[in-house]
């Protein structure tokens, strides 16, 4: 079978090609997964050029998200089947509940990752899949769609329907962000950078698109198409460069649902004291979620029918698994960038 490795970090050259003469056997707990499809996320370029918060082990095997096929069982395994289809969950150990620092190990830095013909799971650190959607899709949930989902849904106070939400770009997050919101009742707000791209927010649900490159300072526009009173949810995705605008497009009584804290210019989040007068806004730092937050939003994405945006589909050669990290990390994608494995 074919793996990948971060055998160095700082470049794409740095993930390398290794065939072995089999695939992994199953613990007793364990799947083993047939492998179809892998997405990428912001995280894995943070991984790659070593500024994620948490060190990769040493030749890790990249990718925290992807889907597959069992194929073999542990002779404990009462969770799934050969022949299931799964997915894996970023955080493998943290099931319900409130995460921990016990819990924070992920697939594809301190612990091997997707990016493989076959991989070996923990039955406890896989989730069934939604029937409807393909591999490609399917590669799509596990962090993105996770932490949208929690976003909207989770904290002490969860998007109510009628709300209006504000999402940021059209990265993976906000576009599951747009769908979650909608089917949920939601008023949706979104922003982005061009014409064709504000269609495309349409087609998925959103009621506003606004163009903040025409209009830096979108935050106003926000608060004119709510009436003055501000968006009552803001899910947060740009991190330094949006934060001060984030809070200043909120409701008085506004929530903020914070995903990313840095950026590769700015190091810090700066919210001058104006912004903050202006409101008493509740932010809120998440970090994708617990197995249980996974099958919810699954149950969700079938009730509802959502197919995930899938911007572009690379193949698992070794030219095409660089071109992929290199193409997502142009920022370009409306959607996901998924590595299919033939």
């Amino acid at each position: 079978m074919r793996t990948y490795h971060l055998e160095t970090l700082g470049s794409f050259d740095g993930i390398v090609a290794r065939d072995t003469a089999r695939r992994p056997d199953p613990g007793p707990r364990d799947l083993v997964v047939r492998m179809r499809a892998v997405s990428l996320n912001r995280r894995d370029l943070l991984i790659l050029d070593g500024s994620y918060p948490l060190k990769a082990a040493p030749d890790v095997v990249p990718l925290s998200d992807g889907a597959g096929e069992v194929v073999a069982v542990g002779d404990e395994v009462t969770r799934f089947s050969v022949g299931d289809r799964v997915t894996s969950t970023y955080f493998p150990r943290w099931l319900d509940g409130r995460i921990t620092p016990a819990l924070i190990d992920q697939p594809g830095v301190t612990l091997p990752g997707m990016l493989a013909e076959y991989v070996r799971l923990d039955q406890d650190a896989a989730v069934a899949v939604p029937g409807h959607l393909t591999w490609e899709e399917t590669a799509a949930l596990p962090c993105a769609g996770v932490t949208a989902w929690n976003a909207v849904t989770g904290g002490a106070e969860p998007m109510l329907p009628g709300e209006t939400v504000l999402t940021l770009g059209t990265g993976a997050l906000a576009l599951f962000a747009v769908s979650f919101a909608k089917v949920l009742g939601a008023e949706v707000v979104a922003t982005t950078s061009g014409p064709a791209k504000a269609e495309r927010l349409k087609a998925l649900g959103a009621d506003h698109v606004l163009n903040y490159a025409r209009n830096p300072a979108w935050w106003r526009e926000v608060r004119e198409l709510t009436g003055g009173r501000g968006a009552d949810l803001v899910v947060e995705t740009g991190g330094p460069e949006t934060v001060e605008q984030s809070v200043r497009a909120a409701a008085l009584y506004g929530r903020i649902a914070l995903i990313a804290g840095n950026s590769p210019d700015r190091k810090s989040l700066e919210i001058s004291t104006e912004a903050l007068g202006s409101a008493l806004v509740t932010m809120r730092r998440l970090f994708v979620g617990s197995r249980a937050d996974f099958e919810r939003m699954n149950r969700a994405i079938t009730l509802h029918a959502l197919r995930p945006p899938v911007d572009r589909v690379f193949g698992f050669g070794h030219d095409d698994v660089r071109k992929a990290y290199a193409y997502y990390a142009t920022g370009a994608a409306f959607g996901k960038v998924v590595i299919r494995i033939a």
